[in-house]
């Protein structure tokens, strides 16, 4: 039986911290890596693989994480997972060789990827359906701005400081978020016991069966296959528009990039508006629209004639993306609430698979006939993938929203 889950503003509020961290920690690299290659006499491809093993071992180690969460409480794993982070960044901190900070990047991706799933999950436990929406869009926030941040944040650091303080920066956040979830875990009070009691008090099922069973529902196999495109053919593309903007209107890097990270402003704007959109739209009608802004914006991207309309698509593909994402997240959290952990990492797994598959053939259309018609597919397939989602949902089995 797992020990009782806090709640409220406060416990969500930790939570969107420890998840700015461990967006940032995604991107922090990016900008770290001329000096990684100059501190340790390597290229710049071999420095990269710090990015490359973090992504790898945050998404597999999630499916790991979910199970986990489900067993001894998702806020309170959650946390450990949060200090647990610190290790692999203190050990980068002062890592002496590319061999061993690549290590310990492994290590602080196989931690991170049990924040955000456990997360979700948690929110699916503590909020009901009716308010789900919007309360996964105020954690969202968190992790938006940990994305757009962590380029930033490492590169002012590196200009400063020195790379390592940038590791040194993620350890301090990661211990004081994680000892400000355990703190809530603490004060967390046993709820009176609900039909569901005797449910929880069963031995669960092997992870396998879990993931089997999982399988076998018809809507869940929609919702996984729709978050994996999803995550492929957006990330697809925004990952080669700071590089567009660069070859197409002769910005610097540090300006295309910068006109890119909108794409996190626009998702900021539609987090702040996520509850009136709920209200007024609804969940089809979110996904409708998301297939609209989506289509004005990689429309935008591929047609552009000067940097500023690619800064208004930016602006228009995060909103966008968001209604969609968001809808998708709030249906994730229903695919399987008596081992909602395990249901949700795999979700976040089918995402980060997507994307991964997608930056790779992405990089094929890219090098074979250019960015151009990397945009001009995704201002297609998006929208396609947007309104299927709205059509399922109209058959969806009732006690998946309920």
């Amino acid at each position: 039986m797992t020990r009782p889950e806090p709640t409220g503003p406060r416990a969500m509020a930790v939570l969107g911290l420890a998840g700015f961290f461990s967006a940032a920690a995604f991107r922090i690299c990016d900008p770290l890596l001329p000096q990684l290659a100059t501190e340790f006499a390597t290229t710049t491809g071999a420095a990269a693989y710090t990015i490359t093993v973090f992504a790898v071992a945050y998404g597999l180690l999630q499916i790991v994480w979910g199970p986990l969460g489900d067993r001894f409480g998702k806020y309170r794993t959650a946390g450990i997972a949060t200090l647990a982070c610190a290790i692999g960044n203190i050990g980068a901190l002062f890592a002496d060789s590319l061999a061993a900070l690549i290590v310990c990047r492994a290590i602080a991706g196989a931690t991170g990827g049990g924040i955000v799933p456990l997360a979700l999950a948690w929110i699916g436990d503590t909020v009901p359906y009716a308010q789900r929406q919007p309360a996964l869009a105020r954690f969202l926030t968190g992790t938006i701005l940990g994305i757009a941040c962590g380029q930033f944040i490492g590169g002012l650091i590196a200009d400063t400081l020195g790379w390592r303080w940038a590791f040194g920066l993620l350890a301090c956040g990661y211990i004081a978020s994680g000892i400000l979830m355990q703190l809530e875990s603490g004060r967390a009070k046993a709820p009176a016991a609900g039909p569901h009691a005797a449910r929880d008090a069963l031995p669960r099922p092997p992870f396998r069966a879990q993931v089997a069973a999982l399988l076998r529902d018809r809507w869940v196999r929609v919702v996984l296959v729709t978050v994996a495109l999803e995550g492929g053919i957006f990330t697809g593309a925004l990952t080669f528009v700071p590089a567009a903007l660069h070859d197409r209107f002769g910005l610097s890097l540090t300006a295309a990039g910068a006109t890119a990270a909108a794409y996190g402003l626009g998702a900021v704007a539609y987090t702040l508006a996520a509850r009136r959109l709920v209200a007024r739209l609804g969940e089809r009608g979110l996904a409708q629209g998301g297939a609209v802004v989506m289509l004005l914006a990689f429309a935008g991207l591929w047609l552009a004639p000067g940097w500023q309309m690619a800064l208004a698509a930016c602006l228009l593909s995060g909103f966008g993306f968001y209604m969609l994402h968001n809808t998708l997240q709030t249906n994730a959290t229903q695919m399987a609430p008596d081992m909602r952990g395990t249901s949700l990492a795999l979700f976040a797994s089918c995402f980060f698979i997507g994307q991964s598959a997608g930056v790779a053939l992405a990089a094929h259309v890219v090098d074979y006939s250019g960015p151009a018609a990397l945009f001009m597919s995704a201002m297609i397939l998006m929208p396609l993938v947007a309104i299927g989602f709205a059509r399922a949902l109209r058959t969806r089995p009732a006690h998946h929203f309920s």
